[in-house]
C-alpha cells in the first residue's frame, strides 16, 4: 500500500507542477466574471443562467484534466524510460496502475475541490445561500464519475500508445455518453434489426455517466438527493472503474514494456 501511495503522490505533484489546471481554473474564473458583469434588467432569473454557465465549465474541465493528466502517465513513463526501474523494483504492474489511477483521481479531486469551492462563493454572492450539503453531493457525485473516466483512460493509453489519441477518444466517448447515453433505447426502437439489438446492448453496457450529473438540482436550488441514492451511483461507479481497471491491468501485463 505504500508503494501505491508512493506512486499516487507523484502524479499529484505532477500536477500541480503543470499549468493545466491553472489555466482552466483562471479561464473559469474570467468567463464566469463577464457572465456575472451582465445583468439584464435586474431580472434575478440570470443568477441560474450564471449557475449554468459556471458548472457548464467546471464539468469541461473537469473532463480536460482527468483525461490529460490521466493519458499521459503510462507513455511519459516509456518515453523517459523510467517506468523500467520502477517495475525492476519489487513494484507489481497491478500496483503501478493503482498508483497512477488514484494520483489522477486525487489530483482531479484535489481540481474539483478548488472549483466547487469559486462556485459556492460565486452562487452566495449573488443569492445569499449557501446550500453546502447540495454542493457536496455535486462535487462527490462528479469526483465519482471521473472516477470512471481516469479508469476507462488508463486503459486506453495502454491500447493507445499516443496520449493525443486516446485522449481524443476518451474525450468524445465521455462527452457521447453524457449527451447520448440516456437516449440510446430511445433510439434503438427506431430501428431495424439487428441494430436495434445491437444499440440496446451498448446502452446496457456502457457506464451511465450522465446519472452523475446533478447540475439541474444545484441549479434551481431542488431539495438534498437522497443519500442512499448517492450510495448506489458511488457502487456503480466503482464497478466500472473497477472494471474498466481489471481491463487495463490484463492488458498491461501481456503487453511488452518497449
Amino acid at each position: 500500500m505504500n508503494t501505491i501511495w508512493a506512486l499516487a503522490k507523484v502524479v499529484v505533484l505532477e500536477m500541480v507542477r503543470r499549468k493545466d489546471f491553472y489555466v482552466l481554473f483562471i479561464l473559469t474564473v474570467l468567463l464566469t466574471g463577464t457572465a456575472g458583469s451582465v445583468n439584464l434588467f435586474n431580472d434575478r432569473s440570470i443568477v441560474r443562467y450564471l449557475k449554468e454557465i459556471c458548472l457548464l465549465l467546471i464539468w469541461l474541465s473537469g473532463l480536460v484534466i482527468a483525461i490529460t493528466c490521466t493519458a499521459r502517465q503510462i507513455p511519459a513513463e516509456r518515453e523517459q524510460r523510467t517506468i523500467f526501474p520502477l517495475l525492476a523494483k519489487p513494484v507489481t504492474r497491478g500496483q503501478f496502475l493503482l498508483g497512477k489511477f488514484l494520483g489522477c483521481w486525487l489530483a482531479t479531486g484535489l481540481a474539483l475541490a478548488v472549483f466547487y469551492l469559486f462556485f459556492g462563493l460565486i452562487s452566495a454572492t449573488r443569492e445569499q445561500h449557501w446550500p453546502v450539503l447540495n454542493y457536496l453531493q455535486a462535487a462527490w457525485l462528479h469526483w465519482m464519475m471521473l472516477g470512471v473516466v481516469v479508469a476507462f483512460t488508463l486503459l486506453g493509453s495502454i491500447v493507445f500508445a499516443a496520449p493525443s489519441s486516446n485522449g481524443t477518444i476518451c474525450f468524445v466517448v465521455s462527452v457521447g455518453i453524457l449527451l447520448l447515453g440516456r437516449h440510446l433505447n430511445k433510439v434503438a426502437l427506431d430501428l431495424a434489426q439487428p441494430w436495434q439489438s445491437l444499440l440496446y446492448g451498448v446502452y446496457f453496457v456502457i457506464p451511465h455517466l450522465e446519472l452523475f450529473d446533478v447540475r439541474d438540482l444545484i441549479i434551481h436550488n431542488w431539495e438534498l438527493i437522497r443519500w442512499e441514492m448517492v450510495a448506489l451511483a458511488t457502487l456503480y461507479a466503482a464497478a466500472y472503474a473497477a472494471f474498466f481497471l481489471f481491463g487495463a491491468w490484463w492488458v498491461f501485463r501481456r503487453r511488452p514494456l518497449n
